[in-house]
């Protein structure tokens, strides 16, 4: 297709998801007046997940009424209740569960992510037994604690799984949580702030169990509770896995592209990479199942699942399959993220794990309202606010220049605390029950080749 043709022609967007949405709605605002077809396994339209494990859980919203605003009509044919089982990228089509198959002149990515399921399928099937994604998933547990559960195991302590159970104290209900690392939260925040997640949980009554894993769970048909492996057992009746997400790549096994368990590789231009390391001209790929390269965190390739990551690489993604070459630009928005729980407003901005030393430049643990910064090799990378969220734009700042470590006075609230760094104690994730919400995932696609030449 001639660069003149771009505002033409077929796009196929897999994933009726957030980033998916988002990019529809910015292909049309871009002028893109040619077909636009999105493909999505649910049956629904695209909804908000956050609230899931927040408003829902809490009996302040139906998982209904999740559904996302549309900023304009995409005018596009929406595919729900299908999914993509297959690409040929030869041939320009993608292959769908129904038979059908879709060709294209240009196809974006944003399948997403899967709650990861209990290792044990027999175990994971027992009445009783949840994840937590999909609006069926929040609508079914809601339910299941509306009927006032004698107690809830909630197997995994990162932001989901610590959500879960922030929700379940809020109904009064009491609350197991194991996690096999050394606090809640610590694979996303290191091992200082995750000192005050433990504490905020037992104060809230959270019986919180770390450095621990599930090897069973127990029930006739229905979950009955679970043996842990320092040999004691928890007698509940409702158990949450919250075990990280697994992401929805495997239609794309034989589509040559780079795609592996953490996600899609593609350049800043969110062109997807082929398994060679060659960047494609008509597959793009945004939002949770992506994997891209960012200057400020050593151009290591993220991957996220951020709700404004989510939205900012859809709309990079989408001017960039409608706008020639000299015309794209990069996605280079800072990672962010926010959570509720247990009475507290955490925000972080940038990338924690990307870190070798900490400081507390506002606030203190002691007053749970505090400004942590993180540092890597003398430069700030991150920051994380708990109920001090105003400061957040400060720390963007100095992240987005490179600012040195530790950081300068000049904070909203008072003057740099005369805090020394500590290490940020940040764990290896294969030590968590919980996969990480941000996660640097080095230099080379997942998919490593081998390339056999003849005998001479």
């Amino acid at each position: 297709m001639a660069a003149g043709d771009l505002r033409e022609g077929r796009i196929v967007l897999v994933g009726a998801s957030l980033a998916g949405l988002r990019a529809a709605e910015t292909l049309r605002e871009e002028g893109f007046t040619g077909s636009l077809t999105v493909v999505g396994d649910e049956p629904h339209a695209p909804y908000d997940r956050p609230p899931l494990s927040k408003q829902v859980l809490l009996g302040q919203a139906t998982a209904d009424t999740t559904e996302l605003p549309l900023r304009r009509d995409p005018d596009a044919e929406w595919r729900l209740g299908t999914a993509a089982t297959g690409l040929d990228p030869l041939e320009k089509r993608v292959l769908l569960a129904d038979g059908e198959s879709l060709p294209y002149d240009r196809l974006l990515i944003a399948t997403g992510t899967r709650a990861r399921p209990w290792p044990n399928p027999a175990e994971g099937a027992l009445d009783g037994v949840f994840t937590l994604r999909t609006r069926e998933d929040a609508a079914g547990l809601a339910e299941r604690l509306d009927a006032g559960p004698k107690r809830v195991l909630v197997i995994g302590a990162g932001f989901t799984g610590s959500e879960i159970a922030s929700a379940c104290r809020e109904r009064g209900l009491d609350v197991t949580v194991a996690e096999r690392g050394a606090a809640p939260l610590v694979g996303a925040l290191g091992g200082t702030l995750s000192k005050l997640a433990a504490v905020m949980q037992r104060n809230h009554g959270v019986d919180l169990r770390c450095g621990v894993t599930v090897t069973a769970l127990r029930g006739n048909g229905g979950f009955t509770g679970a043996d842990l492996s320092d040999g004691t057992r928890v007698e509940a009746d409702v158990c949450v896995v919250a075990l990280g997400a697994v992401r929805n790549v495997e239609w794309l096994a034989d589509s040559g592209l780079a795609a592996g368990p953490r996600g899609i590789a593609c350049d800043a231009g969110c062109r997807a990479f082929n398994m060679y390391g060659i960047v494609t001209d008509d597959v793009f790929v945004a939002g949770d199942v992506s994997r891209f390269p960012h200057p400020l965190f050593g151009y290591q390739m993220l991957s996220l699942e951020h709700w404004g990551n989510a939205v900012e690489q859809a709309e990079v993604a989408a001017h960039n399959m409608i706008n020639p070459g000299p015309r794209q630009r990069p996605h280079l928005a800072i990672p962010t993220f926010w959570s509720t729980q247990f009475g507290l407003n955490i925000k972080s901005v940038g990338v924690p794990t990307f870190s070798d030393h900490v400081v507390i430049a506002q606030g203190s643990l002691e007053a749970r309202r505090l400004a942590m910064v993180y540092g890597y090799q003398g430069r700030v990378t991150a920051a994380v606010t708990v109920d001090m969220a105003k400061s957040l734009d400060y720390y963007r700042y100095l992240i987005e220049t490179a600012a040195p470590f530790p950081p300068p006075p000049g904070a909203l609230d008072r003057a740099l605390a005369a805090d020394v760094p500590i290490p940020s104690d940040v764990p290896d994730p294969k030590g968590l029950s919980h996969g990480p919400t941000v996660a640097l995932t080095g230099y080379l696609p997942d998919r490593r080749l081998t390339v056999l030449r003849p005998p001479r």
